[in-house]
């Protein structure tokens, strides 16, 4: 079993599992069109494209999505390089990133000389996944910031055939992506509040660009002639229409604009219609995990997740949990008491306390000693007892 949340996962992952998401004889688009059929050029990654079927229940988003980008990268090496050595595409890979470092990227603070390429590339990796700061935005936001990470699959592409990345690649890149989703919403006559949200989202996930605020009124407008790769082509047609859906219809002046922006593009008509259908069928199937698509109750989901997040972690940490537990009896007889009644407030302290206590033993629970992390508690209380002896809490006797 691979943990992408502890050092040595990407080395496991590459002699456990081998990455082949894309063998280097095939072509560029049956890489893209595998690599979306993943989720990760929509930002929900629901499976991983790898050699040996690889589960990712239980894992969190952002582990899921530190992999997906590891792949993708891989992926675009071999197709590129004709090259599946993975000691050389890790140098390489490390080489693209140091050049394009941006400001407040800090890698070189937590990068140490000694350590190995795949321990420097995990760091790299799980900075890159990084969505915002805010818990609520982070757990609402994701599928946006999540589906820009392509961008650095695509400059990693233009690095590796240019041996340099072409001057201000990235941010006209990102001023494209931020130009197409603008003039997609301008094309809906019944404007949601996805749509303000949406170019919110893209404002505020775009890493190397600061966006002026100038409003694109046509395709010309844009510096389009640095698309020089059908792969970029697909993930601009993708995103727009990513931008533009909202339910299983679409409006003429929808269509209208993606046909005008694929013929832009030079694109096959076929494309177009296939890219329309791809993000339709995708949506609509997993439309009820996203958090973007269910907009109103976007607390809810950061529950829901956090939840998820928390039975993770008592999933992945249950043995260590116990005898921590069972060496902390004064929590225990708290726990036990709380199922019976309601704590006092010196009570509750004691056993927040107590609890901290506990998770500064296991690493990876150091998510409730995070600022605002206390907020969690609530939810770890709520789940211990499932771990604890029956005889804990007369409220499970039959």
């Amino acid at each position: 079993m691979i943990n992408p949340s502890a050092h040595g996962w990407i080395d496991k992952f590459f002699s456990k599992y081998y990455l082949l998401n894309s063998p280097y004889e095939i072509d560029s688009k049956d890489f893209y069109c595998r690599t979306r059929a993943t989720g990760f050029i929509y930002g929900h990654v629901i499976s991983i494209g790898s050699f040996k079927p690889l589960l990712i229940k239980g894992w969190t988003s952002e582990e899921i999505s530190k992999v997906a980008l590891l792949n993708s990268l891989f992926g675009i090496y071999q197709l590129t390089a004709k090259n599946q050595d993975k000691s050389e595409f890790s140098k390489m890979v490390l080489k693209f990133y140091n050049t394009i470092n941006p400001e407040g990227f800090s890698l070189l603070k937590k990068i140490l000389p000694n350590e190995s390429d795949s321990i420097k590339l995990e760091k790299i990796i799980s900075e890159r996944v990084q969505t915002n700061d805010n818990m609520v935005s982070k757990n609402f936001s994701h599928i946006v910031t999540n589906a820009l990470l392509f961008i650095d699959v695509l400059a990693f592409q233009n690095f590796l055939i240019n041996n340099e990345l072409s001057k201000n690649y990235i941010q006209k890149t990102e001023e494209i992506i931020l130009g197409i989703v603008s003039l997609a919403l301008t094309t809906k006559s019944n404007k949601t509040l996805y749509d303000d949200l949406l170019i919110k989202l893209f404002e505020t996930s775009v890493r190397y660009t600061k966006f002026s605020g100038t409003k694109i009124d046509s395709l010309d407008k844009l510096p389009l002639e640095i698309l020089q790769t059908n792969l970029e082509k697909y993930y601009i047609m993708d995103l727009a229409a990513m931008a533009i859906w909202n339910d299983s219809e679409m409006e003429k002046k929808e269509a209208e604009f993606l046909h005008e922006l694929g013929y832009t593009l030079q694109l096959e008509k076929y494309y177009i219609l296939e890219c329309i259908s791809a993000i339709n069928q995708f949506i609509n199937k997993y439309k009820a995990e996203i958090p973007y698509f269910n907009y109103s109750n976007p607390i809810k989901h950061f529950y829901d997740q956090s939840t998820q997040n928390v039975v993770n972690l008592i999933t992945r940490n249950k043995k260590r949990l116990q005898k921590e537990l069972a060496e902390s009896k004064e929590l225990v007889v708290l726990l036990a008491t709380s199922t019976q009644r309601e704590l006092d407030t010196q009570e509750k302290k004691k056993m927040k306390k107590q609890l901290l206590d506990v998770c500064k033993t296991i690493p990876s629970l150091t998510i409730f000693l995070l600022p605002g992390g206390s907020l969690l508690l609530p939810i770890l209380i709520k789940f211990i007892p499932q771990i604890l002896p029956s005889s804990f809490n007369e409220n499970l006797d039959n």
